[in-house]
């Protein structure tokens, strides 16, 4: 219900806004709500604590990518990865500098159900970190408690990088530069924002915004990348392109390696891990035995698949990663809203571009309609009913021992959608407590 006592209005949306703008329209591209999205307590519970669970995930999948890499166990994993990528790129993420490294920071993209969370993907080079900024800011200044607090953004990236840092936005990034900018100024001394491209090669300590298949458009980027190999260069987030491939939310399921996984996290780590995560799949295009199935599918091939009903394809074909596809809700494809054709055409582009392109397959979770106020154009409040996607920002320490939550953004776009992103008819809004 809509507290008339505590809002934020449009007024104070556009006087906040910062003279850039936060995007390259210079203006406010979303719907502005009178109230941040309040969770209930069980969620935020779960937000609170989620960071640490998803950070030993990552650690883990390192160590089995190394493992893999040193023929120690599973030599097929590491080799698939891998495919697609430069050698130079490989050796660099092998090298010994970067056997601890870890992403600073990890934004999973959440689809928010009645009391249960989903999560369709890991992100560790998110966008969105000035947005979050200004809206907890302007949220706060209105009087809401929310999730990290009015500079819970700008503190936990100063406490990920204590050192400082230079934020690098690429061309292909560029949309993203106004808010970063912005972010960079609230960061202060020691932090700054320039286009990739204009990097000489000889920086210390970089704050990694262009994407590692973006490479080749940024002269300085092998450079720094190569140094950063031998600990000569901070890179934030480090160059280990096999950890941004949503591949390993479908190997967190695969039987073989259960007995790794247990190994590494916690009892309550795995139990949350497996509620959250969907099950998924990588589309190998290798033959299976005549008795064997794919798991859970109960399917003998990929075209058994692809010949499925549209009430029976209630999944979701994503590409994995180093692509530049494989963000935001391009190359994202729905088994049960396309056309039988579009379906198997699909799935056999997917079969044809393994292993040097990597697409997985994931089980689709419906998500809870929710009601939520905003202004319309003419001012008014109005009620959206729509589905949530939430976005919590978590920083961890250069040690990578700890790990914060600095804030958490929702994204609610009309209920009849089912690729949830930023949108136009989309509304941002910081999380609070219910």
């Amino acid at each position: 219900m809509l507290n008339m006592e505590l809002m934020l209005t449009v007024e104070m949306m556009k006087t906040a806004l910062p003279e850039k703008g936060l995007f390259r329209e210079r203006q406010i591209t979303w719907r502005i709500a009178p109230q941040p999205l309040a969770l209930p307590k069980a969620i935020v519970k779960q937000l609170r604590g989620l960071g640490h669970s998803l950070a030993r995930f990552q650690d883990a999948s390192h160590l089995l990518y190394r493992q893999s890499a040193a023929q120690r166990q599973h030599p097929w994993l590491a080799e698939m990865l891998d495919a697609g990528k430069p050698s130079w790129l490989i050796e660099a993420q092998r090298s010994k500098a970067l056997s601890q490294a870890a992403p600073r920071i990890i934004r999973p993209d959440l689809l928010l159900a009645q009391d249960a969370l989903s999560i369709t993907e890991l992100d560790s080079v998110p966008g969105g970190m000035g947005i979050m900024h200004f809206l907890s800011r302007i949220y706060s200044e209105a009087g809401f408690d929310i999730l990290g607090g009015a500079d819970g953004m700008r503190d936990a990236f100063r406490y990920a990088h204590p050192d400082g840092a230079q934020i690098a936005v690429s061309a292909e990034s560029s949309d993203y530069l106004p808010e970063m900018e912005y972010f960079a100024d609230e960061l202060g001394a020691g932090f700054s924002c320039a286009a990739a491209e204009s990097l000489r090669g000889d920086e210390s300590s970089i704050y990694r915004f262009f994407e590692l298949f973006d490479t080749e458009q940024i002269p300085a980027a092998r450079a720094l990348i190569e140094a950063s190999g031998r600990g000569e260069v901070n890179l934030s987030s480090p160059a280990l392109p096999h950890l941004e491939e949503k591949a390993w939310l479908a190997l967190f399921h695969y039987p073989a390696l259960q007995p790794f996984w247990q190994q590494q996290l916690r009892g309550n780590q795995l139990d949350s891990l497996r509620r959250l995560i969907p099950r998924a799949w990588i589309l190998d295009p290798s033959p299976l035995p005549p008795q064997a199935s794919i798991p859970w599918l109960n399917l003998h091939s990929w075209q058994d698949v692809a010949n499925l009903s549209q009430r029976e394809r209630r999944l979701v074909l994503k590409i994995s990663g180093f692509n530049e596809l494989a963000w935001g809700a391009r190359g994202v494809h729905i088994g049960h809203d396309m056309p039988a054709t579009a379906w198997k055409e699909s799935i056999n582009h997917a079969l044809n571009e393994y292993p040097r392109q990597l697409w997985t397959m994931q089980e689709f979770r419906d998500t809870s309609i929710i009601e939520h106020p905003y202004y319309d154009e003419a001012g008014e409040i109005v009620t959206m009913q729509g589905r949530v996607r939430l976005c919590p920002y978590y920083f961890r320490s250069p040690d990578a021992k700890e790990t914060i939550l600095g804030g958490c953004l929702a994204t609610i776009v009309p209920a009849d959608k089912k690729k949830i992103h930023g949108m136009k008819n989309a509304i941002l809004v910081p999380c609070s407590l219910a």
